[in-house]
């Protein structure tokens, strides 16, 4: 049965699960489709997919050496 459903939460996403029926012969092109127009759709919601961010911080000083 064609539907969506949420598959779970992570740190910084909302799983989804998509299931859709398609031709055997039209699943690249019904799944690119599909992609562009949720794409196009969350940007017109204003909706923006973005990567974790990590802050790295160097500090002067001796670099450690190999583990012994």
């Amino acid at each position: 049965m064609p539907g969506i459903w949420t598959e779970g939460l992570g740190e910084s996403a909302i799983g989804l699960v998509l299931r859709a029926f398609a031709r055997s012969g039209d699943i690249w092109a019904a799944q690119t489709d599909l992609l562009c127009a949720l794409k196009e759709r969350f940007d017109a919601e204003g909706i923006n997919l973005v990567y974790p961010q990590h802050e790295l911080t160097v500090e002067s000083g001796p670099l450690p050496g190999p583990a012994d």
